[in-house]
C-alpha cells in the first residue's frame, strides 16, 4: 500500500531497488515500473506501447529499459522509444527520493 505526501505516493524504498533493475509497483490503480539506472530513479507506465507487457521484466542499462518480449527499447527520462519495434512513447511520471521512500507524482 503507497502512502502519499506533498510529494507523490510512496512506491517502494531505495534499498530495494539494485542499480540497473526494475520492479513493479501499483500507484493510483495503475501498473508503474520503478527503474534505477546510474544511480537515478525513474517511474515509467509499466505497459509496452508496443505489445502490451509488462516493462519491469526487461533489462535496465544506461538510463534505458528493454521489454522482455520483443526487445523494444525505451529511454526511462522521456519514455520514448529508442530501439524497435516500438514507435509510440510511454508515460513517465516525476520522482523523489526522499531517504530511502521513493516517492511517484502521479498526477501534475
Amino acid at each position: 500500500m503507497s502512502a502519499e505526501t506533498t510529494r507523490g505516493l510512496r512506491a517502494c524504498s531505495l534499498s530495494e531497488l539494485a542499480d540497473e533493475s526494475a520492479i513493479r509497483v501499483e500507484l493510483a490503480g495503475r501498473p508503474v515500473c520503478i527503474a534505477r539506472s546510474g544511480g537515478e530513479v525513474f517511474a515509467i507506465s509499466d505497459v509496452c506501447s508496443h505489445a502490451d507487457v509488462a516493462l519491469s521484466e526487461g533489462d535496465v542499462e544506461d538510463g534505458h529499459i528493454e521489454c522482455w518480449l520483443h526487445g523494444s527499447m525505451f529511454d526511462l527520462r522521456t519514455g520514448a522509444p529508442t530501439g524497435l519495434p516500438a514507435t509510440k512513447p510511454v508515460p513517465t511520471f516525476p520522482v523523489t527520493v526522499e531517504g530511502d521512500d521513493v516517492l511517484v507524482q502521479m498526477e501534475p
